[in-house]
């Protein structure tokens, strides 16, 4: 009975989502992603609907193999369906007003040369029975089909008892743990410190493991870098600012007798043409533990396409490491993409992992080749396993700290599951100057290394770091959303020699406060005493009592090349606060809600899944990519799994 429920509502708000498409001159493309020989739904297949080489949606299908699309503007558009390493793309799919065209994609999961995809446009509103011909076309469609190292595939068995590395157990992931940040009283701790941080990898391999069945460690969730795989819509620098400011505070959805504070930083973008000259090293971890699909393979597609879009200027080595370390490709300029190109094409998994020497040499091939006022970046990619040089944490931290003073950055790109080092890779990102994503699918590589290259390779900014000082007389007690591992003491502000985060082109950060204000009675859990003798909200100046201020927020950063940083101050004031969030801002609320539920945070308050889901549909009309209509299948899975 459940079940057709289920069915009943999803079938209503289709009909209304195709009401609303045929008044706005928009259709929708409905997609079922089945096993060429058994006909079964592919669970779980990665399904991305593009444009003019735009991804305009993307998700994962269904538990039936079924993933149906936002009402879309009508047009042509690319259809790519993924299952393991089997990929079917349809070209010149159009899509009309009033209509949806259903898909029904065949991949074989055996040893299949070719595979089809049925077609099945019908009208909506049409009330002629489903298969007559009066109301569905269907035809064949010749598929380009692009194929891994590995030409035997799985099928849905098979992959049920198959590790993530192919070998390895799926228990050999680490993680570092950090204690989640607590209340602390103004009166005692008026100041907040703390690095941006536009890392995403937790978001991803979070991701991944609920697509796959499994709730992801509690260990691995930061809630920041699950708030800050989403774009925002923040107003853009304008002038010569290369940064733009906002903020405000909403009633907390899981606490209403608290507050919520947004502080929201957008960084100016650069197109790709307009970017400085590149000095590119890919280095490339080619040990034993790449040799699957979801790493090497997987890896080698995502460059492939950043290759293609390389210019003249431009130049890329590669260095791989495992048993040997060794330069594949000497530094060659972007308008020789073949060479390029055939160099990745020979890269191949085997031996153990010699990651200590491999970023020496990258390091050395990117000064070799440095442009002064160029992108001098080495690409890392990796599951993280560096079992031979140097190994620890606090030896690789030394190593990149003094490789980084060179002004080469450093991006790490993590790949598979069962062997994940994800303390290892964050490490390196955060201490080489770069950011750590983690590639989870063909359509995330995609979304890193071409839809977002600009952030992902050029900085706006460096060493950005935030200071918050509260007002007493409006705030007792303050708690940061996670940032658990860039906190920063007071002092370390104002000190231009401290290293904190990057902010690249084009990208947004996004910081959560929840607050409890003077005027409320509560006392969090394990808070002290006010003090007897001094610092009493009681005898607080009139400066601040007067003031209708209820914290002021500076930030620092350093543009690239500047050893000195610029302070932007700005204050938040009562006006402020607003009674209803704003969709932009609730839907960030609902992120926050949700990895605290993944993490059974202390203080998750009253949230729920059901509230996470009620808040996140009701804001997802700004869904750039479809990012945010995939975060609600994610929650509806997590609450299957929980």
């Amino acid at each position: 009975m459940k079940n057709r429920m289920y069915w009943i509502v999803t079938l209503i708000a289709l009909y209304a989502q195709m009401l609303i498409a045929q008044s706005l001159n928009e259709g929708i493309i409905a997609v079922e992603v089945i096993d060429k020989e058994t006909k079964e739904a592919l669970i779980d297949a990665i399904i991305s609907i593009e444009q003019n080489g735009v991804i305009k949606e993307g998700a994962r299908a269904d538990f039936d193999g079924k993933f149906s699309s936002r009402p879309l503007p009508s047009g042509i558009y690319k259809v790519r369906a993924r299952y393991v390493a089997e990929i079917v793309e349809l070209n010149n799919v159009r899509v009309d007003s009033g209509k949806t065209c259903n898909l029904i994609i065949e991949i074989s999961t055996l040893y299949q040369l070719n595979s089809t995809a049925v077609i099945a446009c019908e009208f909506l509103f049409n009330e002629k029975s489903r298969g007559t011909s009066s109301d569905i076309t269907e035809y064949f469609v010749n598929e380009r089909r692009r194929r891994g190292t590995n030409n035997k595939l799985m099928n849905q068995s098979q992959l049920k008892s198959f590790s993530s590395d192919g070998n390895q157990p799926n228990n050999q992931n680490s993680y570092a743990y950090w204690q989640e940040q607590e209340f602390q009283r103004v009166t005692d701790y008026p100041l907040s410190t703390f690095s941006i941080d536009v890392d995403n990898a937790s978001y991803t391999q979070s991701r991944r493991n609920l697509q796959e069945g499994s709730l992801p460690p509690k260990e691995s969730i930061r809630i920041e870098e699950f708030i800050n795989f989403f774009s925002y819509q923040y107003p853009k620098p304008t002038n010569e600012n290369p940064l733009s400011f906002t903020s405000d505070l909403a009633p907390c959805p899981w606490n209403p007798n608290r507050l919520l504070l947004r502080i929201g930083i957008q960084a100016k973008e650069i197109v790709l043409e307009e970017l400085p000259p590149m000095n590119l090293v890919f280095l490339i971890d080619v040990s034993g533990s790449m040799q699957p699909e979801d790493r090497l393979p997987l890896l080698v597609k995502g460059l492939n396409e950043l290759t293609k879009r390389l210019r003249p200027q431009d130049q890329v080595s590669i260095v791989k490491y495992a048993g040997s370390v060794g330069l594949a490709l000497s530094s060659t300029p972007g308008n020789e993409k073949v060479k390029i190109l055939n160099a990745l094409d020979q890269l191949h998994a085997e031996g153990y992992t010699d990651g200590g020497e491999g970023l020496k040499l990258a390091y050395s091939t990117a000064l070799n080749n440095f442009k002064k006022y160029g992108i001098n970046r080495i690409i890392l990619a990796t599951d993280g396993d560096f079992n031979v040089g140097p190994s620890s944490d606090s030896e690789m931290k030394k190593l990149i700290e003094e490789m980084r003073k060179s002004e080469v950055t450093l991006t790490v790109l993590g790949f598979g599951m069962g062997n994940l080092k994800d303390s290892k890779m964050e490490t390196i990102a955060d201490n080489g100057n770069g950011n750590y994503f983690y590639i989870d699918s063909y359509e995330e590589a995609m979304r890193v290394l071409i839809d977002r290259i600009d952030g992902t390779l050029y900085n706006i900014a460096k060493d950005v770091k935030l200071q918050l000082e509260f007002n007493p007389a409006k705030v007792k007690h303050y708690r940061l959303i996670g940032y658990d591992n860039r906190r920063l003491n007071k002092e370390d502000f104002n000190n231009d020699k401290k290293d904190a985060g990057e902010l690249g082109s084009g990208h947004t950060v996004t910081a959560l406060y929840e607050i409890i204000p003077a005027t409320s009675k509560e006392e969090p859990e394990g808070s002290v005493d006010s003090l007897k003798y001094g610092n009493n909200a009681e005898s607080l100046p009139d400066a601040a009592t007067n003031s209708q201020e209820w914290l002021t927020v500076k930030f620092r950063y350093k543009t690239p090349g500047q050893k000195d940083s610029k302070l932007i101050t700005h204050a938040v004031s009562a006006s402020s606060i607003s009674d209803i969030m704003s969709e932009d801002f609730k839907f960030c609320a609902s992120v926050a809600a949700f990895g605290m539920l993944l993490k059974d945070s202390e203080y998750k308050g009253n949230a729920t899944f059901s509230m996470v889901e009620k808040m996140a549909s009701e804001s997802i009309a700004y869904d750039p990519g479809g990012y945010r209509a995939e975060f609600l299948k994610l929650v509806d899975r997590a609450a299957f799994i929980k």
